[in-house]
């Protein structure tokens, strides 16, 4: 029985050496004289609002960032759901392509996913929903958020700390499609802020909402403008409006007075 599980322990490691050293090959030898395309995706949101992901393409082991997709999550509502999530990204990624959309093409040579197993097979009926049988790896994280292994659909982890060359590679990749998904998310959120801080100004409709947030960039910046200075953006009669709505809450209550007077 022992002599089994040993035998079965050392044909995975030979498996996962096998794997490993493929991977490097992948890396560095790209098919037909190109590099080899790999796409990583990873969602990112701010409890149940501003759910996105990121897109981030390698050639090899050069970031292409000309080819870096981002996306806004459409169909998961109510609480996040990074299955459907992704489901919905790969989905919305693979029929631009099969649209013809340049933008989206040529289709990668590997997909990593952020995530474990689930990640990785739920990405698998994705592809295999459009007829794909492209390849598909999990990026499974230690303890301090790096990539320590693969992951298959089927379950298989592919240890590649032994690697050095395809551990560092696929742990840069891992760390720059978060970071791509965190800065979509953050500049999201600031965005929905402004505009939702901007929505109840009377007189001041999209056009003009759309003048200050270019203008002032940020909900501090508009509240720190003087009228005069907004009235240049949006003219006098609307930054009136704006300055007054912005600064109502720091208009003091004199004891004994309400804040709301009649006749």
């Amino acid at each position: 029985m022992m002599k089994t599980l040993d035998e079965r322990a050392s044909n995975l490691r030979e498996k996962n050496s096998a794997i490993s050293n493929a991977l490097e090959g992948l890396i560095t030898d790209g098919p037909q004289g190109r590099d080899w395309r790999v796409e990583s995706y990873d969602i990112s949101n701010t409890g149940s609002s501003e759910i996105v992901a990121s897109m981030v393409v390698y050639g090899g082991d050069k970031p292409l960032k000309s080819a870096y997709r981002r996306f806004q999550i459409k169909d998961v509502s109510g609480h996040p759901d990074d299955y459907a999530s992704m489901r919905e990204v790969l989905r919305r990624r693979l029929q631009r392509a099969v649209d013809g959309d340049e933008k989206f093409l040529p289709l990668p040579d590997v997909f990593l996913i952020d995530g474990g197993e689930v990640h990785a097979k739920t990405a698998l009926e994705v592809t295999r929903a459009f007829g794909l049988d492209i390849p598909i790896f999990g990026m499974v994280k230690d303890d301090r958020h790096r990539t320590r292994a693969l992951v298959t659909p089927e379950g298989l982890e592919i240890g590649i700390q032994a690697n050095q060359a395809v551990f560092a590679l696929i742990g840069q990749i891992q760390e720059e499609t978060h970071r791509f998904a965190i800065t979509y998310n953050r500049e999201s959120h600031r965005k929905n802020a402004l505009h939702s801080a901007l929505d109840d100004i009377p007189g001041v409709g999209p056009k003009r909402r759309e003048a200050l947030r270019k203008h002032f960039g940020s909900i501090k910046a508009i509240r720190a403008a003087t009228e005069e200075e907004l009235a240049a953006v949006v003219g006098p009669a609307a930054a009136a409006g704006a300055y007054r709505h912005l600064h109502e809450k720091d208009t003091p209550v004199i004891a004994g007075e309400s804040a709301k007077q009649d006749g």
